[in-house]
């Protein structure tokens, strides 16, 4: 059973399933760190080209991420990048808000001593992350994303639903590409470590309703400044994909 972020690595052996499980994890890796430009439409020969792979496996692999919600599909007429909204921003957050609301409730309702020191440990190694990259002080640091990513994921899991944690972490994906394409790394004016802080806190007290509150606020922050980034940037400053545009 898959469910939120796919994981192709589970999938039938052989040399078809170990290439679109390759042409899967670079393409997403591309698409969520926003190396691809939004509504460019996919062509199966250009994703061959570029990643190396067959038609065959290139197509699972298109298939899987318009599953996930990263892709669209036009019938016969292929695969595009989803575009970049703040219609689309507002309702992520708001849907990531009631899910993630739902899940820190029942993991604070649930919680263990070992829910508790797993909290523990992934804020004290967020805190010692640098948010920023030391090689470009104007992109996010890879450790203090994968950082972040466990924090999220510590807080919630405990809720006793397998299900609900993996919609919470395919919403997080695309959160995660959003503020990618906001390249929100530069102008941050925020203290992330005391939001993240003040969530654990209020977690780890079982003050279900003050975390929830901090972790919507700290949600919404979130959103409002990539929104203030595109109104600043627009259209977001992304890589083009050759050869691309005249086909939309």
């Amino acid at each position: 059973m898959t469910y939120g972020a796919a994981n192709l690595n589970d999938d039938r052996t052989g040399a078809k399933s170990t290439l679109a499980s390759t042409v899967y994890h670079q393409l997403r890796d591309d698409l969520l760190g926003g190396a691809l430009e939004a509504e460019s439409k996919l062509r199966v020969e250009w994703v061959v080209s570029k990643y190396g792979a067959g038609a065959s496996p290139v197509r699972e692999a298109l298939n899987r991420l318009a599953s996930e919600g990263l892709l669209g599909r036009h019938d016969q007429r292929g695969f595009f990048i989803m575009p970049i909204t703040s219609g689309e921003l507002e309702e992520l957050t708001r849907t990531r808000c009631w899910l993630e609301e739902r899940a820190l409730r029942e993991s604070i309702a649930h919680r263990t001593a070992e829910w508790e020191e797993q909290l523990v440990l992934a804020l004290h190694r967020l805190g010692r992350a640098s948010r920023l990259s030391p090689q470009n002080l104007s992109s996010l640091n890879p450790d203090w994303e994968k950082m972040h990513r466990t924090f999220h994921r510590s807080l919630i899991s405990a809720c006793r639903s397998h299900w609900l944690v993996g919609f919470c972490e395919q919403l997080s994906d695309h959160a995660y590409r959003y503020r990618q394409m906001a390249n929100d790394g530069g102008s941050v004016q925020r203290d992330d470590f005391a939001e993240h802080r003040l969530i654990a806190e209020n977690a780890l007290d079982g003050n279900a309703d003050d975390a929830v509150k901090a972790l919507i606020d700290h949600y919404e922050l979130t959103a409002a400044m990539c929104m203030e980034r595109f109104k600043q940037d627009e259209p977001p400053k992304l890589a083009a994909i050759p050869d691309q545009r005249a086909d939309r």
